[in-house]
């Protein structure tokens, strides 16, 4: 399935763009999905918090994410650790 992100503060400047495709072969929940940004951007791991929003509603970690979803990672607005 192709996931659609769009990023925005410190997560856009990690991934050098606003929005992100990423395959997955299978369904994901949000903390998987996590995992897997932090793999491929490993500076994500530095980030002392963010949220991952599902179709404009933030998710908990155990929400499955599924193709067609609208998917956003909000860091925190006025900074965190980086």
């Amino acid at each position: 399935m192709k996931l659609e992100i769009l990023l925005f503060g410190i997560a856009r400047e990690i991934v050098g763009s606003s929005k992100l495709q990423l395959e997955q072969e299978e369904p994901v929940d949000v903390k998987s999905f996590k995992q897997v940004l932090q793999r491929r951007y490993p500076k994500m791991n530095h980030l002392s918090y963010y949220k991952v929003a599902i179709n404009q509603e933030f998710a908990e970690d155990d929400q499955l994410i599924k193709e067609g979803d609208e998917i956003a990672l909000i860091p925190p607005v006025s900074g965190g650790a980086f």
